[in-house]
């Protein structure tokens, strides 16, 4: 696991900066603080050149050169790593096959590399290391581009291919690890975090439809190619770039299979045998590695499954890291955690965050994002800073299961819109008292949802909660400009597909909403701790077969992700498998700290003259609902969080 940096002249008279490329590669030293390394080529005529940098291992010191600003190369690789698989030099990055004439940087891990290994090597490719970075080349060179197709990972990788002259470069199928990138005045320059992009000499133009969009809909802080920048975009999960003869093209790769959805003729019986072989050897593949595995714990289906799974095939005991506050019950979820811990034979490491931590952490977790923090990050920062101090490099995380199998309540009211569209009344009125609470107001609440689910495709659901769901803190001209960007495409991911309500919008949770921004976050709080987080239920192969059967598999009020439950309810703890009240993974910052031991500080940027000369800001509409909020009203908590967080963004990074 690393982080990676890139600078490309489409201009082969033109040299790159490699004196930028060095300060790209060293604003993501807390991805990689335990080597460093670059390469840089000459076009068309190659010489290349592989140089150490200053936190490059004793080891690569020894074969390598020091760092030459002077060189002129027409491309450069930079690279900062964190090993966890092939712990010596042998794995050091850049790497560079002169026989074959490709070099790599590559951010995450394949974790079917070493039967990839033995299928090139039956084919006659010969290795020089363990690494799971000589086999992805060795598949380029025998695959193609393809080459991809047959990865089972996470992966944000470039190769420059010096005999084709093409620069290839790929994200994995969910997005698990990142890569952006900016094309400006003929150069190209990517990496792992938009902070290096933010180094090259680029318009840094803010992009207010963007900014809009994302404080209105939480889900959407991570949107299809787009950034905060209007020039700095990601390259979406499931794509490749290509770049030759100075043009770039960009190709979708993979995406879920439309017309497979719900066709599955599997028995809930075949079904359920399937879900745990393909999870189960998911789990195993995830838990190769070459430093001590750990796993963060709720007291949830997810990460239990994972624990009561992956404990047994170790030889030392599972460490667990979970949080929790200890004045929410809602966030407190030990007693579940004990009896996970009880059936196992495992470590359980606990933090508890408190209001001070958050406002100590706040700055340094805002740099490492990119971008204004959700109020859970205290959550997942203080978690990660756990493990790093226990001296964690890997942790496995549940991220994916609730988008693919309905893990949502928001699933519930498209699945009762599908009944009512199918003129399934009879199940419709068996099922929705199942479903609905004690009470009558939030009752009438999801009725209405049930309604709009049955009424309006996704695109307008989304389009109605920008508009409506959460007070507009903006002043009118930067509402009026964000409104204005984004008229006719505000909406442009979020497919309306010819499936059934509840499948469309998992498959937009899975592509285009919650889960990019989950990931993205559970990446940077993490590796900005250089801990390699893991996600064993994205591998692909899972995806799919849940995604192929039906829905009734998936959702029977008032319960979510059956098929997960069931087939994994002989690992775990039934008092985990069967429970309804699992709250999601957050903290008590907007509900409760604010008012309190972070008041003061709240305050003192809502009067400061550095916020109310911002020029976004509707000041007015801003006081009254703080005042509001303040007298114990929660209904914009939320919202008046996003407005100091992103405050907070504007003055780390403008």
């Amino acid at each position: 696991m690393c982080g990676i940096a890139g600078i490309f002249s489409l201009d082969p008279a033109k040299k790159i900066d490699l004196p930028l490329l060095n300060e790209m590669t060293k604003r993501v030293h807390h991805r990689g603080p335990d080597d460093e390394g670059y390469l840089a080529i000459t076009i068309p005529k190659p010489e290349v050149r592989a140089f150490y940098g200053e936190g490059s291992s004793a080891a690569v010191k020894a074969k390598l050169q020091p760092f030459d600003a002077g060189f002129a190369a027409q491309i450069g690789f930079g690279f900062k790593r964190l090993p966890t698989l092939e712990l010596t030099e042998s794995g050091h990055q850049p790497m560079y096959d002169a026989a074959l004439g490709l070099a790599i940087v590559f951010n995450g891990e394949i974790f079917n590399h070493l039967e990839l290994r033995a299928e090139l090597e039956k084919s006659g490719y010969s290795f020089v290391s363990h690494s799971d970075t000589e086999v992805i080349l060795k598949a380029y060179h025998a695959w193609g581009m393809d080459c991809v197709e047959r990865f089972i990972g996470m992966w944000g990788f470039s190769i420059w291919d010096q005999k084709r002259q093409i620069l290839f470069l790929s994200r994995d199928r969910f997005g698990i690890k990142p890569l952006y990138y900016a094309l400006d005045k003929g150069y190209l320059y990517w990496g792992s975090e938009v902070k290096q992009i933010l180094a090259a000499p680029i318009e840094k133009t803010p992009n207010k439809a963007m900014i809009w969009r994302s404080m209105k809909v939480a889900a959407m802080m991570v949107y299809d190619n787009e950034t905060y920048w209007q020039n700095i975009h990601a390259l979406k999960p499931g794509y490749n770039m290509i770049v030759k003869d100075g043009k770039v093209r960009i190709e979708q790769y993979y995406q879920l299979d439309v017309e497979s959805f719900e066709r599955s003729t599997l028995s809930f019986e075949e079904a359920k045998d399937r879900y745990y072989q393909l999870f189960l050897n998911s789990l195993k593949l995830h838990m190769h590695s070459d430093v001590e595995i750990a796993s963060s714990l709720s007291g949830g289906m997810d990460s239990s499954a994972i624990v009561c799974m992956g404990a047994p095939l170790l030889n030392y005991p599972l460490r667990t890291f979970s949080t929790y506050y200890e004045d929410d019950p809602a966030l407190d979820e030990r007693s579940y955690i004990e009896i996970v811990a009880a059936k196992n034979n495992i470590q359980t490491n606990y933090c508890a965050p408190q209001a001070q931590d958050a406002l100590d952490w706040w700055e340094r977790a805002t740099y490492l994002n990119d971008l204004p923090l959700s109020s859970a990050f205290v959550s997942q920062y203080a978690l990660m800073k756990t493990a790093h101090e226990a001296g964690i490099r890997v942790l496995l995380s549940g991220q994916g299961s609730d988008e693919m199998s309905g893990g949502y309540r928001h699933g519930s009211y498209r699945y009762f819109a599908d009944l009512i569209r199918n003129l399934s009344l009879g199940k419709f009125a068996g099922e929705i008292g199942h479903f609905l609470s004690s009470k009558p107001l939030k009752n009438m609440g999801d009725l209405a949802k049930i309604a709009m689910s049955v009424a309006l495709p996704e695109s307008a659901l989304y389009a109605l909660e920008a508009r409506h769901y959460r007070f507009d803190p903006f002043s009118k001209e930067f509402s009026k400009d964000a409104k204005a960007m984004v008229e006719g495409k505000f909406m442009r991911q979020i497919s309306d597909l010819p499936v059934s309500r509840t499948s469309s919008f998992l498959y937009n949770m899975m592509h285009s909403t919650s889960l990019m921004t989950l990931l993205h976050s559970e990446d940077r709080m993490s590796m900005g701790h250089s801990v390699e987080s893991r996600a064993p239920f994205l591998d692909h192969r899972l995806v799919e077969l849940v995604f192929s059967l039906p829905m009734s598999y998936k959702i029977q009020p008032p319960l979510g992700k059956v098929i997960h439950r069931k087939a994994l309810e002989n690992c775990v703890p039934q008092e985990i498998s069967e429970r309804r009240d699992k709250s999601v993974f957050g903290s008590p910052f907007a509900s409760r700290w604010m008012r309190h031991g972070l008041k003061d500080f709240i305050q003192d940027i809502l009067f400061s003259t550095e916020f109310r000369s911002r020029g976004i800001w509707d000041l007015p509409t801003i006081q009254k609902r703080w005042q509001g909020y303040l007298s114990g009203k929660n209904r914009d908590a939320e919202m008046l969080y996003n407005v100091i967080s992103l405050e907070l963004w504007h003055r780390i990074f403008k």
